[in-house]
């Protein structure tokens, strides 16, 4: 996976996700149908490419799958995707989808876009969704230029028929091709010709088709589209209104401006009090960890980092800056995978001053400064002042501070190679439910989440992997489980806060859908509808 997912998923959580205006189209019936969402500005609208315009991309394209808000998932694009040993697999696409240009979806949509995904030397953002399938090393060999196009794990049976061969065994795949994964989803044969007039006026197979293209800055409007084979929307038009301040985003849902708005942290204290029942708290995918580092010798023994973890009061924090919202954590991935064995973290992840002072004086006290590190302009200010202050007062260390980098480049530069001396920002957002996904991304050399958690033992990936070859879900769950009691041995990071995804509404919503991870904005209730 793109090492540019975290910085923009930390984006995604902390500062963006709102809805375009209400005042969008003409007429009474139009406008009634009409939902606007605050955004970010999207860059661009290629499904490979996108790290940040997810709510866009999974209303024009649809995925072969589709997650609900309880985890489970049923086939959409896809008849069925099964397999008997969790390394070859076989997806049945249904009958009767095609692209808003009028183009059938077929197994080639899904393969040609998934090479084109792969393929090195296209640098796209999402190729590593794609990197468990056989070949995709021949596309992104260590050195030189790939001699192939095409990833030998893919085969098309049929028109409606492909298999996939995976190099190890994966019984999430089914997850993987979810709605959030946007590097697995088809393109047309059309996309082809112009690939960068594509991202502007993408041709998707999703409910909503684009009206006009993206100009940066500019709302994006989409509109149903009446041939769509799935589960009917109950909007007809949707406006991504960008903002750059989703501060102002939140004073114009207030005006009835725009309808929906991911409500940004430093606005969290006041949502339910601004907002009263048209705010929102979902289940969300994001978990918050203080990451240590390792490398130091400080941080070698074990009873420095459990004092660290419970030197700090977790709903006080809560409390103070998010309106008691986020959930102090109690395991090492967020409830909304399931399965998470909420409460694993037990009495470490429990407030305890006087026994976090007794756990670093039984460590040999602790000597010098503490110096938190986090990525400026990010809203995370509060925060991590407050961790310090924690640390500070309920540890007895005299000089313990908090200092933000100039952005979320500069801090990852300092993580990924290992210049962070003190505790700091910790943090994944999964894109599809499964344990599978958090504990990949911050637990393997090979996740997204480089250095987040720099722990990377054998036992852990040989745990991992034996999970992950399971396909009978409850005891995929409880491969994942043994695999967190694993790491909690040694307790390498303190688990934080699993978050919560607010969202805030004008007037004009009666409900929002919940998702996995986010809200399905198409399938928003209005008044009176």
């Amino acid at each position: 996976m793109s090492s540019r997912i975290p910085a923009v998923l930390l984006a995604a959580l902390l500062i963006l996700t709102g809805c375009a205006g209400g005042g969008s189209g003409s007429g009474t019936e139009q406008q009634s149908r009409t939902v606007s969402l605050a955004v970010s500005d999207p860059v661009t609208l290629n499904p490979g490419r996108q790290t940040i315009a997810f709510a866009q991309t999974r209303v024009i394209f649809s995925g072969l799958m589709f997650a609900e808000a309880d985890g489970s998932i049923t086939g959409l694009n896809a008849e069925s995707v099964t397999s008997d040993d969790a390394v070859n697999w076989t997806i049945k696409l249904r009958d009767g989808w095609t692209f808003h240009n009028g183009e059938p979806v077929t197994a080639e949509s899904y393969v040609k876009a998934w090479n084109a995904t792969a393929y090195g030397p296209n640098a796209w953002e999402n190729s590593g969704q794609l990197a468990n399938i056989v070949g995709y090393d021949d596309l992104n060999p260590e050195e030189g230029e790939p001699k192939v196009t095409e990833m030998s794990g893919l085969k098309i049976i049929d028109e409606h028929t492909f298999t996939v061969q995976l190099k190890s065994p994966d019984g999430q795949f089914p997850f993987q091709v979810s709605q959030s994964q946007t590097g697995f989803f088809p393109l047309p044969e059309a996309a082809y010709d112009d690939l960068e007039g594509f991202a502007k006026a993408p041709i998707g197979n999703g409910p909503f088709k684009i009206v006009g293209s993206y100009t940066e800055n500019d709302p994006v409007t989409v509109q149903a589209y009446p041939e769509y084979a799935g589960p009917k929307p109950t909007v007809d038009e949707i406006v991504f209104k960008p903002y750059t301040d989703m501060t102002t985003a939140y004073t114009d849902v207030q005006a009835g401006n725009t309808d929906v708005l991911f409500v940004p942290a430093s606005r969290m204290n006041q949502v339910k009090t601004d907002f009263g029942d048209r705010a929102y708290v979902f289940q969300g995918l994001g978990m918050n960890y203080l990451g240590l580092p390792l490398w130091e010798e400080r941080y070698s023994d074990i009873r420095v980092r459990q004092a660290i973890s419970m030197a700090i009061d977790r709903q006080a924090v809560s409390d103070a800056i998010y309106g008691g919202i986020w959930e102090p954590a109690s395991a090492l991935t967020p409830p909304g995978e399931p399965g998470t064995p909420v409460g694993l973290c037990g009495e470490l992840c429990t407030f305890n001053p006087d026994k976090a002072k007794q756990l670093l004086a039984e460590a040999g006290g602790w000597t010098g400064s503490m110096e938190i590190r986090y990525p400026g302009g990010s809203g995370l200010d509060e925060l991590y002042q407050a961790y310090a202050n924690q640390l500070r007062q309920n540890l007895g260390i005299a000089d313990v501070t908090a200092t933000p980098t100039t952005d979320f480049p500069e801090f990852q530069k300092l993580r990924n190679e290992r210049k962070l001396t003190g505790p700091y920002f910790s943090r994944w957002g999964a894109l599809y439910a499964s344990q599978q996904n958090t504990l990949r991304e911050f637990y393997l050399e090979t996740g997204g989440c480089v250095n987040c958690i720099p722990y990377y033992t054998e036992e852990v990936k040989e745990l991992l992997a034996k999970a992950d070859a399971e396909l009978d879900q409850e005891k995929a769950i409880a491969g994942y489980v043994e695999v967190q009691k694993a790491i909690m041995k040694d307790f390498p990071a303190p688990p934080m806060f699993f978050e919560k995804y607010t969202y805030a509404t004008s007037e004009r919503v009666a409900k929002l859908d919940e998702g996995v991870g986010s809200i399905n904005i198409e399938f928003t209730e209005l008044a009176g509808q």
